[in-house]
């Protein structure tokens, strides 16, 4: 429901994976195969004498310095720069307004209601519960209109279609109390404190 790029986060995380491997799997064989070693101070040696030799030809005239350096803080700045866009991407879509209307009565004015009012309302609705070993509610902006994701972990032993019908309840009971239907995402989801927490079954 939020605006945070799963897709872009999976690719560039198996990325990341399959390059930690692919590491992983060099280090050992420098450090079992001693063909490898032998192999690999050749290459690297190699390596080195290239790109010494590159930073010698890329001198500024008449200093030691080279111009590459410049290139490099430049690749690094770019690299900085595209990972602060890439955070800021995440979790994006949160609004802090859950209804905001024009009033044309007597007194015209702008009627807004903050989303802590909903998501208070249903968490201390839902705190009590001992079929719960956890409750997250939250405000997103989807498709140009505030909408509530409800986050629900059911202890061992509780029928979900149960649990999502009586949580249905309450956000029809917060409709009417609102005065306007909001869209709603109710995610049932099983986690450690589910599997491992104090089983309460309900019967």
């Amino acid at each position: 429901m939020n605006g945070t790029p799963r897709i872009l986060n999976r690719i560039l995380i198996g990325i990341l994976g399959a390059k930690l491997l692919a590491i992983g799997i060099l280090l050992i064989v420098l450090a079992t195969v001693p063909a490898a070693g032998i192999w690999w101070k050749t290459w690297a040696g190699g390596v080195w004498s290239l790109w010494q030799d590159l930073f010698e030809r890329t001198r500024f005239p008449g200093r030691p310095e080279s111009w590459l350096w410049i290139v490099v803080v430049l690749l690094l700045l770019l690299v900085v720069g595209a990972m602060v866009a890439w955070v800021a991407q995440q979790g994006k879509g949160r609004t802090s307004l859950l209804v905001s209307e024009e009033d044309p009565g007597d007194v015209p004015g702008n009627v807004r209601i903050g989303s802590g009012v909903a998501e208070q309302a249903i968490r201390a609705a839902l705190a009590d519960r001992p079929d719960l070993a956890g409750t997250t509610v939250a405000t997103y902006e989807f498709r140009g209109e505030p909408a509530l994701k409800i986050r629900i972990q059911p202890r061992q032993g509780v029928a979900p279609h149960r649990l999502a019908e009586e949580v249905s309840l309450l956000v029809e009971a917060l409709d009417v109390a609102l005065g306007k239907r909001t869209p709603v995402l109710i995610h049932i989801a099983s986690g450690a404190r589910s599997r491992f927490g104090r089983v309460e079954r309900v019967r």
